[in-house]
């Protein structure tokens, strides 16, 4: 069996999915945008185009080129190549591919691009599109592998933490460049200043740990999700993968096997 995945994205979710796959053997290469605007930065692969490289739970990512990805990731290491339209896709012809772009809908992928092709969250329908698709949705369900049918609709409300939803949540107050006044891991007050947005404050709802907060410099629209509070206070919670993301990375692991396991 080629052991190649390429997970389209780089965030938090597709980097709890790369991070099992790497730990169970796989051969990874993940895709990003040129600024990716992911919030829980500190866990998320997708920092690597900023910085270079980062080390999740002991697991490394290197931004490389298309050209270099294959040797990367054959090091044991997670390749991330800047790569919009997921054209490595056709260069490498890997074994698998994973959507984890979590656009809540369906930006190309199709049932063509490998022997097994898995959509995360809702946009994908298993049988037309892709093969599998894993439920992202937060409770009974979530991580489940779906062989028929779609995942659940988005509901538009955040999922709920620590008895918060929609509060936990920062968004851009007006639309400009966004520049952060706080770090990851800092302990947040209620009403807080975290960001700001030309001149525009971003306050905080809640008092928490600040969780997620987007890269500085970013251009932002109005109302777009740029940071994250999470009430329950658990700094080392900002510096490992979530349970969504574990959950989610089990149900990709299990659809793989099952695949493989037929072929």
């Amino acid at each position: 069996m080629n052991r190649l995945i390429v997970i389209k994205g780089a965030g938090d979710i597709a980097t709890g999915i790369a991070h099992r796959l790497v730990r169970s053997g796989f051969i990874v290469v993940a895709t990003e945008l040129s600024q990716p605007t992911v919030i829980r930065r500190t866990v998320a692969f997708a920092e690597a185009v900023y910085r270079g490289t980062i080390e999740v739970e002991g697991v490394t990512a290197i931004k490389t080129d298309s050209e270099q990805a294959l040797t990367v990731a054959e090091t044991g290491k997670v390749a991330v190549v800047v790569d919009t339209y997921g054209k490595i896709i056709e260069q490498l012809r890997p074994w698998a591919v994973v959507d984890a772009i979590l656009a809540k809908r369906n930006t190309g992928t199709k049932l063509s691009d490998a022997s097994v092709v898995v959509g995360i969250g809702p946009g994908f329908t298993a049988g037309v599109d892709v093969h599998m698709v894993v439920e992202t949705m937060r409770g009974h369900y979530l991580g489940r592998v779906l062989h028929d049918g779609r995942a659940m609709p988005n509901t538009g409300v955040p999922g709920e933490v620590g008895g918060y939803t929609k509060e936990r949540i920062l968004r851009a107050p007006c639309a400009g460049s966004f520049q952060p006044l706080r770090t990851i891991g800092n302990i947040i007050a209620l009403g807080e200043v975290v960001a700001q947005v030309e001149d525009q404050p971003v306050v905080a709802n809640i008092p928490g740990v600040l969780r997620g907060l987007l890269h500085g410099g970013l251009w932002v629209p109005e109302g777009m999700k740029i940071g994250d509070v999470d009430p329950r206070c658990e700094t080392e919670h900002c510096y490992t993968i979530s349970d969504k993301a574990r959950a989610i990375g089990g149900g990709v692991l299990e659809a793989l096997l099952y695949r493989a396991a037929r072929e």
